[in-house]
């Protein structure tokens, strides 16, 4: 530090209060250049232990999830917590605690808390990859704490998740925009707190326009792309099949796709269909691509870490809104067709 302030020609108090605290250090940004510019020339490198000790903050976030490396949404949503944490000039440490089916799963995340919390990250986000109501682990309560993506039970904590009843009502209403009234919805009894809020979102939506729901026209089955086509295969065998569906996630719509090519059924002219998720290499990539709700991980994962930056104590729950985003794969109804 004494090299850092011959060459910037200050001394090293200054040279402390530029690299420690700039905002308040009340050093002209002139000044403050000069140092900095002399750092680079000297090559001289902060000592973070020794000044986390001395400020007792660390500058580092823990980001704990599930699924990181398998999930297709793991990255928009840690690139959104990384931008945040970067702006705000801390270190994001991601630690991946597995598929959610492994039977040591809650105790890999206990761990991963913990590990986070002996490093003494000054907050965590613990993130789902799927919306998910939990029971978080009891040493977050140590440190501020966001959920991405779920919540708690008791919302004693605060946390972000898309408005998934919302998303499922515009994906809806978009159809019946269209001129259809027989549309379907493909959903999962995945263990999520999605399917039941999309199930509602859709027959709000329908009983809003004065269409009664039609329970064959509601299927439950895996929420994938051969769960989707079988999901598809049974709406084609009803004697009236649906003129248009809402998928549970685009998935189980390119399954849609594959079961109506599959019957010679073109999309859209003869079957309209709308995705979930605008998940990369699906949405855009089928033919004709596929409109979709877009989830917003990306500022989930911003907000979260926005919100452990925020000296507010008292618990904050966001639903975010989804975004349409629209492709070819709508059309608008014929009177041809059966509505």
């Amino acid at each position: 530090m004494n090299d850092v302030a011959r060459a910037a020609g200050v001394s090293q108090t200054t040279v402390s209060l530029v690299l420690n605290d700039p905002e308040n250090s009340g050093i002209p940004q002139a000044t403050q250049e000069r140092v900095l510019e002399a750092v680079k020339t000297v090559g001289y490198r902060t000592n973070r232990l020794a000044r986390a000790m001395r400020l007792s903050r660390t500058d580092t976030l823990g980001f704990v999830a599930d699924d990181i490396a398998t999930s297709p949404y793991a990255n928009r949503m840690i690139k959104g917590a990384q931008d945040a944490a970067w702006e705000a000039g801390r270190l994001l440490l991601i630690v991946n605690t597995g598929a959610l089916d492994r039977p040591d799963h809650g105790s890999r995340e206990r761990a991963a808390v913990e590990q986070l919390l002996e490093r003494q990250v000054d907050g965590i986000v613990l993130a789902a990859m799927f919306h998910r109501v939990i029971d978080p682990p009891p040493a977050l309560a140590e440190v501020r704490s966001v959920l991405l993506d779920a919540r708690a039970e008791d919302d004693s904590m605060s946390s972000v998740v898309p408005d998934e009843y919302e998303a499922a009502h515009t994906a809806t209403r978009y159809l019946l925009d269209h001129g259809h009234t027989r549309i379907a919805h493909m959903t999962t009894n995945y263990p999520s707190a999605a399917p039941k809020l999309r199930l509602a979102g859709y027959r709000d939506a329908l009983l809003q326009r004065g269409v009664t729901p039609d329970p064959k026209l509601e299927v439950t089955g895996i929420s994938n792309t051969p769960g989707g086509r079988e999901m598809m295969e049974r709406l084609l065998r009803l004697s009236t099949p649906p003129t248009a569906v809402f998928c549970y996630n685009d998935q189980a719509a390119m399954g849609a796709y594959q079961a109506a090519a599959a019957h010679g059924i073109g999309i859209p002219d003869d079957l309209s269909i709308v995705g979930f998720d605008d998940q990369e290499l699906i949405a855009a990539d089928v033919v004709p691509g596929l409109s979709t709700m877009k989830l917003p991980h990306h500022e989930m994962g911003r907000w979260a870490v926005d919100r452990l930056l925020d000296e507010s104590d008292e618990p904050t729950h966001a639903r975010m809104r989804c975004e349409l985003i629209e492709r070819d794969s709508v059309a608008r109804v014929t009177d041809a067709s059966s509505s």
